[in-house]
């Protein structure tokens, strides 16, 4: 492949509830589910740039993320999965879908999220990676990413195969997709059926009437257990059978199908050579125990910290003073809502992070010549199992919540956002910072700052600037404990 598989589309939070039913509500007859585990995952277009990503590719997702927990916690699930995320603004709340299950049924969907917000627009940085995409997926879920203009054009402008997975709430395909890959229920409302016809006369008809008006290579319809029709050049349909029988939980087959076509195309396998190998991944996917077997261990909740408690309004000038109280400034709610204030006002966005273990002058000097840069510093804040794993099993000196604390009581901080990964990827992607700054020590002459900072890639994805600000010369955390612990030795 020449270039990543970008997978672009609308991305769902998705939570599985698993419990157990033994009575009925005493004020209803309706069950009582006790719960016993909650699992989440990327849902719609996330789902499938996981899956693509599982297959070993190089992944981008061309999607966006709300600012609100269930952003923060869609980027972290993403990012662990190894998918580069190139987030979109989205206004609004991330959508969600709740699955209340016992013994393996689903008892219950509870869908939140509300109308579909408006995604903002992509950066040169997105364009760019669609144009040197060795495929594109585009995972329409109905709520607005590709129906975004400069998207669209960029699709449209593409050589690399575009595979469409519609939705009925969605727009058309762009003219010229190499496949798109509708259910038959999305076929029956796209194209209505005629009365009396037979299931794969209708599956049909529908197929090459979506091939005309979208003027696409070929229109191949998922038939859920009997695999799929192919309707490309010519008059007769290809039907792929499932090589075997396949029962069990069908929840993100099409997502499965559709990831697996567009890869085979990315290797530069035909169209119908993509279908059967399409078919033949969803099916083993369904006997194989759908979505709970085929995905890694959820991740823990990232991206954590205090979220109790409402932040009192701040000045929003840059250098201001800041009101809230040192507790309303941690965590992923005290983020969401300061994001929320600067950008409603135009405001400017700019992060920093660290480890911050023992809090020196060095540190300072940096956080104060950070916010001045903006309205707003936001501190993204490594975890104790984040600083264990990068500095060893002696670090952190102090533990998280009294660094983010300490942190938060300083006037040029924000907020802070405690993340528990090795690089703050994930936190990156869902808070989008118009400027990303690290401190850099300029006494040696090194040269350019930012060329080793591997932040400015990510930050470059969404349009934003990496800077790099002097600290003061001689101050290190870890000078510090070696001349405390040779102090105590003496």
């Amino acid at each position: 492949m020449r270039g990543p598989v970008v997978v672009l589309g609308d991305t769902l939070l998705d939570r599985d509830v698993e419990g157990v039913v033994n009575r009925l509500c005493p004020d209803s007859p309706v069950p009582v589910l006790d719960e016993t585990a909650a699992t989440d995952r990327p849902g719609g277009a996330g789902l499938a740039a996981v899956f693509a990503a599982a297959q070993g590719a190089e992944v981008v997702l061309v999607t966006a993320l709300a600012d609100d927990a269930g952003g923060a916690r869609l980027s972290a699930l993403l990012t662990a999965a190894g998918v580069q995320v190139y987030p979109l603004a989205l206004a609004g709340a991330t959508p969600e879908k709740i699955r209340l299950r016992a013994r393996g049924r689903v008892l219950l969907r509870h869908d939140r999220g509300g109308a579909s917000g408006e995604p903002g627009q992509p950066s040169d940085e997105v364009l760019r990676v669609i144009g040197a995409a060795s495929a594109v997926l585009v995972s329409d879920y109905g709520r607005g990413v590709a129906r975004q203009p400069a998207l669209r054009d960029a699709l449209a402008a593409t050589r690399a195969p575009v595979v469409w997975d519609p939705h009925p709430r969605g727009p058309a395909a762009v003219p010229g997709v190499h496949l798109a890959t509708p259910n038959e229920s999305e076929v029956r409302e796209l194209v209505p059926a005629l009365p009396g016809a037979s299931r794969l006369a209708t599956a049909s008809r529908g197929a090459q009437g979506l091939r005309r008006r979208w003027r696409a290579g070929a229109v191949a319809v998922t038939l859920g257990g009997d695999g799929a029709l192919l309707c490309h050049a010519g008059s007769t349909p290809l039907v792929v059978p499932t090589p075997g029988s396949a029962e069990g939980d069908t929840c993100g087959a099409g997502d499965r199908f559709a990831a697996a076509a567009s890869l085979a195309l990315a290797q530069g396998a035909l169209v119908s050579e993509a279908v059967q190998v399409a078919v033949a991944e969803a099916s083993a996917y369904v006997a194989g125990g759908g979505v709970a077997a085929a995905l890694p261990p959820s991740v823990p909740a990232v991206l954590a910290g205090p979220t109790s408690g409402s932040r009192t309004t701040r000045s929003g000038t840059r250098g201001g003073p800041v009101t809230a109280g040192v507790a309303d400034r941690v965590g992923v709610v005290a983020v969401a809502t300061l994001l929320n204030e600067v950008r409603a006002a135009g405001g400017t966005v700019v992060a920093t992070g660290g480890c911050f273990d023992l809090l020196h002058a060095g540190h300072v000097a940096t956080l104060e010549a950070a916010r001045q840069l903006g309205d707003c510093l936001i501190v993204c804040l490594n975890s104790d199992a984040s600083v264990a794993g990068l500095k060893g099993p002696d670090r952190p000196v102090q533990s998280e919540r009294d660094r983010s604390r300490l942190l938060a009581a300083l006037s040029c901080v924000d907020a802070v956002l405690i993340f528990d990964e090795p690089t703050p990827d994930a936190a990156l992607s869902w808070v989008r910072p118009d400027v990303w700054v690290k401190g850099g020590d300029y006494a040696t002459g090194g040269g350019d700052a930012t060329a080793a900072l591997p932040e400015a890639e990510v930050v470059r994805r969404w349009g934003g600037n990496t800077v790099v600000v002097p600290y003061l010369d001689g101050r290190s955390t870890t000078d510090l404990i070696v001349r405390t612990l040779a102090e105590r030795t003496r």
